[in-house]
């Protein structure tokens, strides 16, 4: 059954139909008659892809002075009706009980706010049966659960976290067994009006039956009268007709939360209709996001549950034994781990890709922001030290010798965040700073950088972390960095979706470095300079999916040094195989640029040695154009302790025009085909790698221990 959207009077607003189609997509379930024969129904789908298409349908935005006012008779009185409904005791016939299905993942991950690759640390898989008997009877029985770990954890979930919301959360909102939220006043509940302003922002008509029948559905924004006491933000979508919630995306104020390592809470709960008259759950997705409350480290952990209910049998006999027990029960755990789930436990992240947002979630923050745009919604402190990697705090490398540095992150106000960021460098007897401004909101994210003396690296990959290039310099061995210092300001717009493009504009000075720690006699590999001067220049980056669980990435640059004028493209493609519960996996990545042959020296590509072509000398060979394929794959040996790894890289650089290089650089031409072949340990849950690799069309053999990929810019 198709649903369609029309306009309604004066209250009409643009939205997105394929993505919320697509994330309401009806399932099959079943409906019984009111003799209770259990036989599929259409109610479902009538209900759920009408729902779906109203909540997405294409409206337009009169101007602001034709809507309501806040707390306007209008929707004080569809309050009223909601709030009455729900508190209602009186039994329909017609609806006496209900039994259902659910099946969920709850996902646990660790997340950096300046990039959408979070880790997976773990995954549950959970089934439920639901009952309810009228009038407020509710009972869940976990039936069925696994999980796995893929990073070391010593996490428990709270009951709630494993369960769905049967009744819209009753009179007051409780999450976490109230050790995250205790006791938040619902809106539709007893306290609503003194609780709550209230406004009405859109309504929505739903035609279903062929368009022979229409219902209609308000959608109320929600935001407390005292910002600084507990409280619901968000929005409520409400039945005109019925005055039932459909629909509920909303978030918390500071002061609602009992953690004081809650960042933040989202909620979107979606119901659908069924037999024309009740609308009750089909899908809830919560999110419950940690920090710790001293110190920003540009990381957090979070929690991400997504439940989808079905299987609704009307008017059923719940035993008395189900009604008897506790409010959340469950079978025996030999039971719960025989249970024959329909999906495996890691095919709703594959199909999805990543952990980023999802768009249900993402639309609760776009929906808070819209109803409270300047207050600030973390329940962090809103000043605290800062630190964008454990390195931020000291390292060590020929340029600077000893540096020590710290941080402040603060949140004025809104989603505006403010980092800056200082130190000092011993050897160089200099400071340096840097001053970050940028938005957490959803959509389009300005990032506006200012930075003094911050240290650059040539030749596009690194060899290192700054972290282990601190440990091996400090020791005296090699100091993989080749560094310049940068001064200037940046402005990028950047949207939070991980598959986007992002524009960049940069005014910079670029000063070359020395060797401030080596002797006369010994010390480090010579530092290469740089072509000095002032650098102005526009880069655009893409990110976007490739077929076979593919992904890509370029990026085009074009400015000007002093007199230089360049211009580059570069970019990479990867493709990653695994089996998560065979904890085996297989990638293969072709990366490759190109640039004009004036371009500035500290634009150059550099191959060679470490996280390159291990064999040959580091950083050998030079290119204003280069390509690198890697093939590797890691089998486990004794999981998740030990892996063993084998890899294959082939690559080259072309130079076109060799005295463009500074006289400094031991660098050149790779004079065709390089490459490296090697075996290896993947050790403890993937994250440390050790490798010998042996040089193709060369001699050389190289052991290089290093942090898998996903933990680098920890580092």
């Amino acid at each position: 059954m198709e649903g369609s959207v029309q306009e309604d009077g004066a209250l009409r607003r643009s939205r997105s139909v394929r993505s919320r189609c697509k994330r309401n997509r009806p399932i099959r379930r079943r409906v019984p008659t009111l003799v209770n024969l259990r036989l599929r129904t259409l109610a479902l789908t009538i209900g759920v892809a009408s729902l779906s298409a109203s909540l997405a349908g294409s409206a337009g935005v009169h101007a602001q002075e034709s809507r309501p006012a806040w707390n306007a008779p209008s929707v004080i009185d569809l309050v009223r009706r909601a709030r009455n409904l729900r508190s209602s005791t009186a039994i329909n016939p017609e609806f006496r009980s209900y039994t259902s299905e659910a099946r969920g993942h709850v996902y646990f991950f660790v997340d950096r706010t300046d990039s959408a690759a979070n880790l997976l640390v773990k995954v549950d898989q959970v089934a439920l049966d639901l009952f309810f008997v009228a009038p407020n009877t509710t009972r869940q029985r976990i039936v069925g659960r696994r999980d796995e770990q893929v990073l070391p954890t010593s996490i428990r979930y709270h009951l709630d976290h494993l369960t769905v919301v049967q009744d819209d959360f009753g009179d007051f909102i409780q999450l976490g067994d109230g050790d995250e939220v205790e006791a938040v006043a619902h809106p539709m509940g007893p306290l609503g009006e003194v609780v709550y302003d209230f406004h009405l922002s859109d309504s929505l008509r739903i035609s279903y039956a062929g368009g022979e029948e229409e219902i209609r559905v308000y959608e109320v924004r929600v935001r407390p009268k005292d910002m600084n006491a507990p409280g619901f933000v968000g929005t409520v979508f409400v039945d005109r007709d019925r005055a039932a919630i459909v629909r509920m995306n909303f978030s918390f104020t500071p002061a609602s939360y009992v953690d004081d390592y809650l960042d933040y809470i989202r909620i979107a709960t979606n119901n659908s209709l069924w037999m024309g008259s009740w609308w009750l759950p089909y899908r809830q997705e919560i999110e419950i996001r940690r920090e710790t409350p001293f110190f920003d480290f540009m990381a957090g952990s979070t929690i991400r549950t997504t439940f989808d209910v079905r299987d609704y049998d009307f008017n059923t006999n719940v035993p008395d034994r189900v009604l008897l027990g506790p409010p959340v029960g469950s079978v025996s755990l030999a039971q719960r781990r025989a249970f024959p789930f329909e999906r495996g436990l890691f095919d709703d992240l594959e199909e999805q890709g990543d952990l980023t947002i999802s768009p249900a979630l993402e639309e609760v923050e776009s929906h808070v922001r819209e109803v409270v745009s300047a207050e600030v919604m973390s329940g962090l402190s809103p000043l605290r030290p800062h630190l964008a990697r454990v390195s931020d705090v000291a390292r060590y490398n020929r340029a600077e010798g000893v540096f020590v540095g710290v941080g402040l992150s603060w949140r004025p106000r809104g989603s505006v965040v403010v980092r800056s960021t200082g130190g000092y460098a011993f050897g160089r007897d200099r400071a340096s700073a840097g001053l970050s401004l940028y938005t957490e909101a959803a959509g389009l994210r300005p990032v506006l950088d200012t930075y003094w003396d911050r240290t650059g690296d040539i030749g596009g990959h690194p060899g290192a972390t700054i972290l282990e290039n601190s440990i091996t310099s400090a020791g005296g061995e090699t100091d993989y960095l080749d560094p310049y210092f940068r001064r200037g300001v940046s402005m990028t717009l950047r949207s939070q979706s991980e598959g986007s493009t992002s524009v960049t504009a940069r005014w910079e000075k670029h000063v070359s470095a020395a060797d401030v720690v080596s002797g006369t006699e010994t010390g480090f590999r010579p530092v290469r300079s740089v072509d000095e001067g002032t650098m102005a220049s526009v880069t655009v980056s893409s990110r976007f999916d490739l077929p076979l669980a593919g992904s890509g990435n370029v990026s085009a640059s074009a400015g000007r040094l002093q007199d230089q004028n360049f211009a580059s493209v570069d970019g990479g493609l990867t493709w990653t195989f695994a089996e998560r519960d065979a904890r085996w996996n297989t990638r293969a990545s072709l990366a490759g640029g190109i640039m004009n042959a004036d371009a500035p020296a500290q634009n150059m590509y550099l191959l060679g040695g470490r996280q390159t072509l291990l064999g040959h000398d580091y950083r050998l060979f030079a290119g204003n154009a280069y390509w690198l394929a890697r093939l590797e794959g890691t089998v486990p040996v004794r999981t998740p302790f030990l892996g063993l790894r084998a890899f294959a890289v082939v690559g080259s650089t072309h130079l076109s025009d060799p005295s463009a290089l500074p006289s400094s650089w031991a660098a050149r031409d790779s004079n065709g085909l390089r490459g490296t072949v090697g075996l290896g340990l993947s050790i403890g849950w993937d994250s440390t790698y050790l490798d010998v690799g042996r040089a193709l069309w060369g001699t050389g053999w190289e052991m290089m221990l290093s942090v898998a990929p996903q933990f680098r810019s920890w580092l």
